[in-house]
C-alpha cells in the first residue's frame, strides 16, 4: 500500500468540512503526514451587483481571495498545536476542479472532505461538490459524513 504523506483538506469553512479537518488532523498524527487545507471561490457577475453600486469583478475576486486566506488562517491557527504540519492554498475556480489541480499540485496522496449529504432539490440546487469530486478526482478520496441534524 502506498504511504500517505500529504492529505489535503478541501474547505467551505461549513461544520461539515471542518470535522473532515479535524479527522484527516487525526489521521496526519498517526500516519505522519502533513495536512494541506484549501478553499476555492468562484466569482460571479451576480455578486458585484450591490445596492450602493456594482462591485467591479477584479476588486470583487481580491476582496474573496483576501477574506478567504484570512478564515484559513484563522482555522489553522486554532489547530496549530495539534502536533501536524498545515499549510494553506486559496484558489479562485469551481471547487470540484480546483480540489483536484491542488491534489496535484501538492502531491498529495489523500482527499479528505466533508460532505452535507444533501438530498433532492437542495443537491439539485446547490450541487454536490463532494460527488464531482469523487467522481474526477485523480487521488483517493475519503468523504466524511455530516452528523445528522
Amino acid at each position: 500500500m502506498k504511504t500517505i504523506s500529504r492529505i489535503l483538506v478541501p474547505l467551505d469553512f461549513g461544520q461539515p468540512s471542518l470535522d473532515a479537518l479535524d479527522d484527516a488532523i487525526d489521521l496526519a498524527a498517526t500516519l505522519g503526514a502533513s495536512v494541506v487545507v484549501m478553499h476555492a471561490y468562484e466569482v460571479s457577475p451576480l455578486l458585484g451587483a450591490r445596492p450602493e453600486g456594482p462591485l467591479h469583478t477584479a476588486d470583487l475576486a481580491e476582496h474573496l481571495a483576501a477574506t478567504a486566506a484570512s478564515a484559513l488562517t484563522s482555522v489553522v491557527r486554532d489547530r496549530a498545536n495539534r502536533g501536524v504540519k498545515l499549510d494553506t492554498v486559496v484558489r479562485e475556480g469551481p471547487a470540484w476542479q480546483e480540489i483536484d489541480a491542488v491534489a496535484e499540485d501538492t502531491r498529495a496522496d489523500l482527499i479528505v472532505l466533508g460532505t452535507h449529504s444533501r438530498h433532492g432539490i437542495l443537491r439539485t440546487l446547490l450541487g454536490n461538490v463532494a460527488e464531482r469530486v469523487v467522481r474526477t478526482a485523480r487521488k483517493p478520496v475519503l468523504t466524511i459524513r455530516a452528523a445528522e441534524a
